[in-house]
């Protein structure tokens, strides 16, 4: 399946996406896309819903606002580095465990929704990444087992503040953090739909440009790895975020280094997890 909410921010309803491209509204299965949804066998749940349902589903039009394809989930789980020639580009070394940091949940927001460069910012910079959804609680989970706790899969792009991040105090989240930074979606697709996420084409266009084109099969931990070492640390929740890092061509590899600006329009897309735009827009009050 795949799983998307629409609607005004706030006030978003619940969206499945048929094989055949259309959009239909599910809202009258009276739940969202919450930590409990997922939990509760809410994907199982919502396939018989819609059995019996389907007919009294209305259209979703296509110009409506696509929102976060989740509700309120509990963190954002993010991995540095994690792409080889990215670690290269940014002559860091290259990591022999996973480099973890969080992103706020309130960065979250709509794969289209425009990208606010924050107050004082000069060195806001864009990240496509893949992000895994987590499906089931889950804590000291073994390689072997820690695909069982996939939900499925999402775009995402981890839009970073290099000076907040690595001038002021050392601590990456700073620079991860503020409003507009993680859009994600359009859509949830849940993990049957994706045969190998270590094996997906993405990429990411500034302008028109394409400056990031690169595999998931260049990561240097691939996903049930991450998965098996992040539940080592934390407990994992249903609609839990793990970002799983970016491929070579940030704004901050690039030499002289190249940032946003009011104006820019970054377009990207992962392999069967659809696209998405914004456009970057000055802080005001």
């Amino acid at each position: 399946m795949k799983l998307f909410r629409f609607g005004e921010a706030g006030q978003e309803k619940t969206g499945v996406i048929l094989p055949d491209g259309l959009k239909i509204d599910v809202s009258a299965f009276g739940e969202d896309y919450s930590e409990d949804f997922f939990e509760n066998d809410g994907i199982n749940r919502l396939k018989s819903w819609l059995q019996a349902n389907f007919a009294q589903c209305p259209l979703v039009p296509t110009n409506v606002r696509m929102g976060v394809p989740l509700y309120k989930p509990s963190k954002i789980i993010c991995i540095g580095l994690n792409y080889l020639k990215h670690a290269q580009e940014t002559g860091a070394k290259v990591p022999t465990e996973p480099i973890i940091f969080f992103k706020s949940t309130t960065a979250l927001c709509g794969a289209n929704d425009d990208l606010i460069i924050p107050k004082n910012s000069e060195k806001t910079d864009w990240e496509v990444e893949l992000a895994v959804i987590i499906g089931k609680r889950t804590s000291y989970v073994s390689e072997s087992e820690a695909m069982e706790y996939v939900l499925g899969y999402a775009l995402h792009n981890d839009y970073s503040e290099r000076a907040f991040q690595l001038e002021r105090g050392g601590q990456w989240v700073k620079g991860k953090s503020c409003d507009t930074f993680a859009p994600l979606g359009p859509f949830i697709a849940t993990k049957d739909e994706i045969a190998d996420p270590n094996q997906l084409n993405l990429w990411l266009k500034l302008n028109d440009k394409m400056v990031q084109n690169s595999n998931t099969s260049d990561m240097i931990f691939h996903v049930p790895f991450l998965i098996s070492y992040l539940s080592q640390f934390m407990t994992l929740l249903a609609g839990d975020i793990i970002s799983t890092g970016t491929p070579q061509g940030v704004g901050l590899g690039m030499n002289p280094p190249l940032y946003l600006k009011a104006g820019d329009m970054v377009e990207l897309g992962i392999e069967g997890l659809g696209t998405s735009k914004q456009v970057a827009k000055a802080y005001s009050k």
